[in-house]
């Protein structure tokens, strides 16, 4: 556990990324390593609820037949279908009532990797006067750096912390920060400090 605050205030969004079963050992699709950042996404819900600031979780919402998976022609096994065990969030990860729940990749047809791809998350946190947004969750180099680079296009200031995140695979997550960081997104790298956020906010 990281055991660090990283400066959250109320004009922050924690937006906690598809921390679904199957993407856990044992599930349909797990990312390496995906248990360990369970403490750190706990600790940082708590300093968010102390601060007042939005939490916001996302889902992967798959109809039976959707185009990513590989009985459709796609590059995933089938996982997050919608009502499945899989679908659910992690049993240790505490979310607390005012989260906001984002569902994507809702139709059979459609690919959603980012939270902002046809959902209302961006009105909805502009609504609340979210300004920055702070990332966590999996897998690094898809759903992640999706939903990172969409929030910076949109002019939210964006922060990934990599202690709360695991990729794929090593490569794909060292492509996916180049990306990120060439999209305008802070890459926090561990262990960060109290100030990490605030300082590189001021720069």
């Amino acid at each position: 556990m990281t055991r660090h605050k990283i400066g959250l205030r109320s004009t922050d969004a924690l937006l906690i990324v598809d921390l679904q079963l199957d993407f856990f050992a044992g599930g349909k699709l797990a990312v390496p390593r995906a248990e360990e950042i369970l403490p750190i996404v706990n600790e940082l819900i708590d300093e968010a609820r102390r601060s007042g600031t939005q939490i916001v979780a996302s889902r992967d919402w798959h109809p039976p037949d959707h185009m990513s998976f590989a009985a459709q022609g796609g590059d995933w096994p089938q996982h997050c279908v919608r009502g499945t065990r899989g679908a659910e969030f992690h049993p240790a990860l505490r979310l607390p009532p005012g989260a906001l729940f984002v569902s994507k990749a809702k139709r059979p047809e459609r690919e959603q990797y980012s939270d902002f791809d046809d959902t209302s998350l961006a009105e909805e946190l502009r609504r609340r006067a979210i300004d920055r947004v702070i990332i966590v969750g999996l897998a690094e180099d898809f759903c992640v750096k999706s939903s990172a680079i969409d929030a910076a296009r949109l002019g939210f200031e964006t922060h990934v912390l990599r202690a709360a995140t695991r990729p794929v695979t090593p490569e794909g997550g060292e492509k996916a920060r180049a990306e990120m960081r060439a999209a305008g997104v802070t890459v926090i790298e561990p262990p960060c400090s109290p100030y990490d956020v605030d300082h590189r906010s001021r720069t």
